[in-house]
Order: C-alpha cells, then structure tokens, then sequence
C-alpha cells in the first residue's frame, strides 16, 4: 500500500511541473524531489520503491521514458533508501533523535542536509553515469542539474514538511518501523551500520564530485552548457568505469548497511 501511495504522491508532484523542462527529453524542475528522502526516514524501503515506480510513471507522462529510465529508476530508488539507511547512523553528524524537528532542531538540520546531500548525489550519479554510458550526454551535463535540483528541493522543504507530517504519520503507527516485522529490519550492530552510512554518504559525494571534475577538466565540457551542444558525446571510458566502482560500492555498503529509527523509538 505505501509503495503505491508514495508512488502516486510522487508522480502526481511532478508531472505538473514537466513542462519547466532543464535539459529536453531528460529533466525539468523537480519540487516534487522532496519526496523521496522523506518518506524514505519515514516509510523505509516501501519509499524506495515508491519513489523508483512514481519517477517512471512520470517519464511516462512526461515524454521521457527512453532507455536512460531504467537508470532514472535506480537512481531514484537510492534517492528513496538513503534516507532510510542514513538516518541516526552519521555519527558525529547524527541528532540522535526522531526526524520531528521538535528538539536538537540545529543538530537535526544538519544530519538532514548530510543526508539530502548523499541522497541527491547519489541519484545524480547513477543516472549521469547511465547516460554516459548510453553515450548520450557526458556525466557533468546531467550529474550537476539533477544534484542541485534534488538538492535544493530537498533542503528548503524537507525539514518543514517533517515538522508538519512526522508527527501525524507516528500517530497513524505508519512509521516503517510499526509496519515490517522484526525479522525484516536489518539486525546491523551500530559500529558496522555508521561505518557502511558513513562510507555511503562519502561515496555518493565524491563519486558525483569527481564525475564532474574529470567531465569539465579532462573532457573539456563547458559548465552549464546547452544540452544540445553535447547530445551524443558521452561514452568516456574513464567515466564508465568510475562509475562502475562507484555503483558496486553503493551496492555493497547498502547490503551491509542497518536502519536506526526503529531504535530511537525505543
């Protein structure tokens, strides 16, 4: 039922908003992208989902569905697990506290802009790095837009929303720790869950960091340039298997990876 709701949500967010379009044929402004981190902290892997199926439906809508979908899926499932993944596992940069913004309200900030940083960068990884891997467009033409529009979207109005929403969705006992059995919530020891979100939000930072530098100082590509002066040049190789690493990592720390919202509410 969540995945459903939050796919609904999620595409019914963006389709509207298709036609302020970024680069043609690929991504428009996105306040929609929101969303996925979220209902990621809050309804755990079912936002994952949700947020992978509703980014589909709205390339449907939209008239962006191509073979580069399949990674826009992927990238925004990330965009929905790492918020799920990131939360109270950032150490030092963890509230220790439920994502109500109610109390540590600077500490909470801070974890949620860490986390909305690796979920955006992430996602603008994977599907950057597909899109040079179909050879359409090199990493820095999509990897800088999508970063900054999910960051952006995500930090003016994540926080405000978790004040108004956390609160009613604990009440309802929709929370994804009420909902999946005990048995489905990863058993991770803390040291092991910090180190593997640590390493994820390292990852996703210095993978969408480095893609872009080697674009705009290796391959010469012009920062903000027009889409339609570098449609077709992807296929660097460097960059095909940068992102290989990159994505191997992000499935590997992922798997070993626990959630810790079930144990605050403790």
């Amino acid at each position: 039922m969540l995945v459903a709701v939050v796919a609904a949500v999620y595409a019914a967010l963006l389709i509207p908003f298709a036609g302020f379009v970024v680069v043609p044929g690929i991504t428009a402004v996105r306040p929609g992208n929101v969303i996925p981190v979220i209902f990621g902290i809050m309804f755990g892997p079912a936002a994952a989902w949700g947020s992978a199926i509703g980014n589909l439906i709205n390339d449907i809508f939209a008239g962006t569905f191509g073979p580069g979908s399949l990674f826009g899926f992927i990238g925004n499932f990330f965009f929905g697990l790492l918020g799920y993944k990131l939360w109270g596992n950032l150490g030092p940069l963890s509230s220790g506290v439920e994502p109500d913004f109610r109390e540590n309200t600077i500490r909470q900030l801070v974890e949620f802009v860490a986390i909305a940083a690796a979920a955006s960068a992430v996602c603008a990884a994977i599907i950057a790095w597909g899109l040079e891997v179909l050879g359409l467009f090199p990493f820095s033409v999509l990897g800088t837009v999508i970063f900054a529009n999910n960051l952006i979207a995500t930090v003016v109005l994540g926080p405000p929303l978790l004040y108004l929403t956390y609160p009613r969705i604990k009440e309802m006992g929709l929370l994804y720790p009420d909902l999946l059995h005990d048995e489905d919530v990863p058993d991770v020891g803390l040291g092991r869950a910090r180190t593997a979100a640590l390493g994820l939000l390292a990852v996703s930072i210095i993978w969408v960091t480095v893609g872009i530098a080697i674009s705009l100082g290796v391959y010469n590509v012009e920062f903000g340039v027009a889409q339609g002066e570098t449609f077709g040049q992807g296929g660097a190789t460097i960059q095909i298997v940068l992102g290989a690493i990159g994505f191997l990592l992000v499935l590997g720390l992922t798997a070993i990876s626990g959630e810790r919202l079930s144990r605050l509410l403790d």
